[in-house]
């Protein structure tokens, strides 16, 4: 097998074309039903890294100039997870699986791991597919169980959201403006206490500059962020929900995290910023078709609320962790 190619912080456009290629074409092969990526976004992805990190990207070269197999891994810097690490992508196109591509690209991150000298290892695969079938066979181990829920929304006019006395509705485009930066991180917290399994990966603490960079990530990766908080009384967030569309031709969004604080559960907040948010998107503020989130297994009110949202279950998902 040819030697491994190592793409620099700032590949190349062939690089990129060679790169989303692979992706795409591993996606129609095993999800065909569902929207694959678009270059937008891979290109997004492999130019522009998250803070607190270091990426190794690697891709196994084929005839002409084009990829066989690539993998992406994430290597924590923080000190709460500088054990850990991330495989953000691991695929092979279908006409050259079953011929060790996937496990020759396997091999060499778990070298850099070790080198790196780190003890565990996460990465999310579709249930029942090819990848949880190469996970299990590598030492990986289902640590969370996730269902993604689908809601269409094109031509769908919501209810009109209700909030209790005193509470109103904040929302905004793309990052976090600097007014909103410490109570926003704040509500963000809120999201500690839903169900982690017994993934290694520890929680990042939400300040005001992560969670500004956080959202600024998605627009500087080309794609778009729209954010709907319930604020209360006391000018304190109480609840938010985030929708990002990763390119903007896209026509499926993605519900990123949805929380309420402890203080303000049992009020609705959770149905009410959600309905919030499908009108701002029937208005034509992120014009998609389909809204797609995931929802863990032991997430019982999410799901309640979705359920009334007409979120239908769409495929089983899993993050899955090798400890090494």
């Amino acid at each position: 097998m040819s030697e491994l190619l190592c793409l620099s912080d700032c590949p190349s456009e062939s690089e990129i074309d060679g790169w989303h290629a692979v992706m795409a074409a591993a996606h129609a092969r095993d999800l065909p039903a569902v929207p694959g990526p678009g270059r937008v976004e891979t290109a997004g992805v492999l130019c522009v890294t998250e803070g607190d990190s270091r990426y190794v990207r690697l891709a196994v070269p084929a005839e002409g100039g084009a990829y066989a197999g690539v993998v992406s891994l994430r290597l924590f810097d923080g000190e709460e997870n500088r054990r850990t690490a991330w495989v953000e992508h691991l695929a092979v196109r279908p006409e050259l699986r079953n011929r060790g591509i996937g496990t020759r690209l396997w091999q060499e991150v778990r070298a850099i791991l070790e080198r790196e000298q780190r003890t565990a290892v996460g990465i999310q695969v579709e249930i029942g597919g090819a990848g949880e079938k190469f996970a299990l066979a590598h030492g990986f181990g289902c640590a969370i169980p996730l269902v993604m829920y689908v809601q269409d929304v094109a031509g769908e006019e919501a209810e009109e959201p209700a909030l209790p006395e005193g509470y109103r509705f904040v929302e905004w485009d793309g990052a976090v403006p600097d007014e909103f930066a410490v109570p926003f991180a704040a509500v963000r917290d809120a999201m500690s206490d839903s169900p982690w399994g017994d993934f290694e990966e520890e929680r990042p603490r939400w300040d005001a500059a992560r969670s500004r960079a956080f959202q600024q990530l998605v627009v500087d990766r080309g794609g778009e962020m729209l954010t709907v908080v319930a604020v209360a009384p006391d000018g304190s967030f109480a609840g938010y929900t985030e929708l990002v569309r990763r390119s903007p031709d896209g026509s499926r969004a993605i519900q990123y995290g949805t929380a309420v604080a402890a203080a303000h559960r049992g009020l609705g907040l959770g149905r009410a910023v959600k309905l919030r948010m499908l009108r701002l998107v029937g208005e034509g503020r992120m014009p998609v078709r389909e809204i797609v989130t995931g929802v863990s297994d032991d997430n019982g009110p999410m799901r309640a609320v979705n359920k009334l949202l007409g979120y239908r279950p769409e495929r089983s998902v899993g993050v899955f962790q090798a400890r090494l």
